[in-house]
């Protein structure tokens, strides 16, 4: 079992709201079980599943340990775009998920990760994502990196934090942006009512910022470059959502509708910068947009 506390920064917010924004991972539904079972207390009474917070409020969580999973090594093939004693970054295929999950046992790069590394992964997050510093989505394609031990596991979600570690995507979003670039600052947290969404949420939502440039124009569509500054779930594709111009092929967040050709959102994780964690030294990555994406521009110039 894992014990957390969180103090509460907000006057008046819902307890289970209050968790599902301050614990990483955490949803509201899972949140309210566990004020149900007892499992969060403030002074060492439990809390109410309707308590209202005041700042202040300490409140101690305790996590129930994950089921144990097996999670097996599998010969998938990757491409390795840079390894050494302490990283390893995987240009990832559309439709490889990247840890395991309901739904996805198996199939993984994880499971590819383990059966590339053996042993050689950190720990810190867990049985299930072994060496998973960040996570990009299913239907993403792109650069992400996974550490091989724990000290530079460390490092690099510090740097994450410090925004050290530089990640650019390149994406084409519907419609004709008027600006050359610009910044998109909203807070993200789960959407009210579909759980398997995010939404901008002034409220309750986690600081969030993307910043985007245009590369090129077409009628009807812009050819994008996007950097995180935070690293959200599903960051991008809701951001630009947000400003009335989703990502081509986001069903999601866009149009009900696929993209002719397109197995999800038409975006790629194209570039990774990050200190080295063993020297200090700055690494600075590229991989070439995937076949599928330039067939896309090409189509879109047409």
């Amino acid at each position: 079992m894992t014990r957390l506390s969180r103090t509460a920064d907000r006057p008046g917010e819902r307890a289970d709201a209050f968790l599902a924004r301050s614990v990483e991972g955490l949803t509201r539904s899972a949140a309210q079980r566990l004020l149900e079972e007892g499992a969060v207390t403030l002074g060492g009474a439990p809390v109410r599943k309707n308590y209202r917070t005041a700042p202040g409020d300490v409140l101690e969580v305790a996590l129930p340990d994950p089921e144990p999973v097996d999670v097996v090594p599998q010969d998938i093939p990757l491409d390795v775009v840079y390894e050494d004693a302490d990283v390893i970054v995987v240009n990832k295929p559309v439709g490889l998920v990247v840890h395991p999950a309901p739904g996805h046992p198996d199939g993984t790069l994880v499971n590819a990760l383990l059966y590339h590394c053996g042993k050689s992964l950190s720990g810190i997050n867990g049985q299930l994502r072994p060496g998973i510093v960040h996570r990009i989505d299913r239907d993403t394609s792109g650069l992400i990196i996974a550490a091989k031990n724990d000290r530079a596991h460390l490092a690099l979600a510090a740097q994450l934090q410090d925004h050290t570690l530089a990640r650019e995507y390149e994406a084409v979003a519907v419609g004709a942006l008027r600006e050359d670039a610009g910044t998109v600052d909203a807070p993200i947290s789960r959407h009210p009512v579909d759980r398997k969404k995010m939404a901008v949420d002034y409220k309750n939502g986690r600081a969030a910022v993307t910043h985007w440039r245009v590369l090129e124009r077409f009628p009807g569509y812009t050819h994008i470059q996007c950097e995180l500054e935070t690293g959200r779930t599903h960051q991008i594709r809701v951001h630009m959502a947000s400003i009335g111009h989703p990502l081509l092929g986001d069903t999601a967040y866009g149009a009900k509708k696929p993209w002719p050709g397109l197995a999800g959102q038409c975006l790629h994780a194209r570039r990774l910068r990050f200190l080295h964690p063993s020297t200090g030294e700055l690494v600075e990555l590229e991989c070439p947009l995937p076949d599928w994406f330039q067939a896309v521009l090409r189509k879109l110039d047409k």
